[in-house]
């Protein structure tokens, strides 16, 4: 059993039951989700071993929140509870040709404020096979900007595999430091990438037009790189999307299948079922059959709603096949 440890905030998730907007509800609907747990979810659903890193605040909220994970699989002995808020996003489900939106409401959360130097990183990788983050973390504050970079050198030091997504998201970088003067040092230390040409746009103060020109940048800036890997997706309407993969080595390109996603249930999460199918690939398959297996998980995530992927190894192997696909299982 392979042993992987996320790292990444766990927020309160609000939404109106169905389709409802903000401004009609009479009531939320509660999740707990968090861009890297949710991929440790996954990972925990088919078998792995995974701990996650965060922290919770000391009252009902977060102890629920550390409660769920269990529930999920993941283990919390690294998730201490510490003086902050629990973080917060709305959720709007949108329909046809109305968009989702969410509504971030998480400064000062617990997380935010912990202090790397409450980590043992050296009891947290012991024996850890992967160590995945995403650039949701160091965007939230400059503590978690150095904690991750703890945890990233001392994987290093103990041999341990490092995704990251990269994740760009504006509205986040907001404690007085741009991505570029951030993300170069925790790229580093990272062999799998998950990334378009805006997060490499961003997070490298570059200016590239082209995905080509953003890849052969990375390959020849970061010696540990060994793939990058995104997606492509078209949006018809909030309800249908069409989506494929792929992964990049230096001299190879290995494409997943396309996938034309209609009557989507719930999109949120979809980028983290993808990520915890590529680590799962990546530790079991070959590249190819890796980035097939990731595109399917991402594909079924937008069948299941919530935050998380609850999908077994053999549903995600069946789609990713072609087989069994939308038939009744008896």
């Amino acid at each position: 059993m392979k042993k992987i440890i996320t790292l990444g905030e766990v927020m309160l998730r609000l939404s109106p039951p169905g389709n409802q907007r903000f401004l009609q509800t009479k009531s939320l609907e509660v999740e707990f989700g968090g861009s890297e747990a949710n991929v440790g979810a996954a990972l925990a659903y088919w078998g792995m071993d995974v701990a996650h890193v965060t922290a919770f605040p000391d009252h009902e909220i977060g102890w629920a929140a550390k409660a769920q994970l269990r529930k999920n699989g993941i283990r919390t002995d690294f998730v201490p509870l510490t003086p902050g808020r629990m973080g917060v996003y709305f959720l709007e489900h949108g329909a046809m040709q109305r968009s989702s939106q969410i509504i971030y409401d998480r400064a000062d959360s617990s997380f935010s404020q912990l202090d790397p130097k409450a980590l043992n990183w050296d009891e947290i990788l012991d024996g850890a096979d992967w160590l995945h983050w995403s650039g949701i973390t160091p965007a939230l504050s400059q503590n978690c900007a150095d904690l991750t970079l703890e945890g990233l050198k001392k994987a290093k030091e103990k041999g341990v595999k490092v995704s990251g997504d990269l994740n760009y998201r504006s509205n986040l970088w907001q404690y007085g430091k741009a991505p570029f003067e951030i993300m170069p040092e925790l790229m580093e230390h990272t062999h799998v990438m998950i990334a378009g040409t805006r997060d490499f746009n961003q997070c490298l103060n570059e200016n590239v037009k082209s995905f080509s020109e953003a890849k052969k940048l990375a390959f020849s800036r970061f010696k540990n790189l060994e793939y990058i890997v995104k997606t492509d997706r078209e949006s018809h309407s909030s309800s249908h999307n069409t989506m494929a993969g792929a992964l990049y080595t230096p001299d190879n390109t290995f494409s997943s299948r396309k996938y034309d996603l209609t009557h989507i249930v719930d999109r949120v999460g979809t980028g983290d079922a993808f990520a915890g199918g590529l680590i799962y690939g990546l530790l079991t398959m070959e590249p190819a059959d890796a980035i097939e297996f990731a595109m399917a998980a991402g594909a079924m995530k937008h069948s299941v709603p919530g935050d998380i992927l609850l999908c077994s190894l053999q549903e995600v192997h069946d789609l990713a096949n072609g087989e069994s696909v939308g038939k009744i299982k008896r």
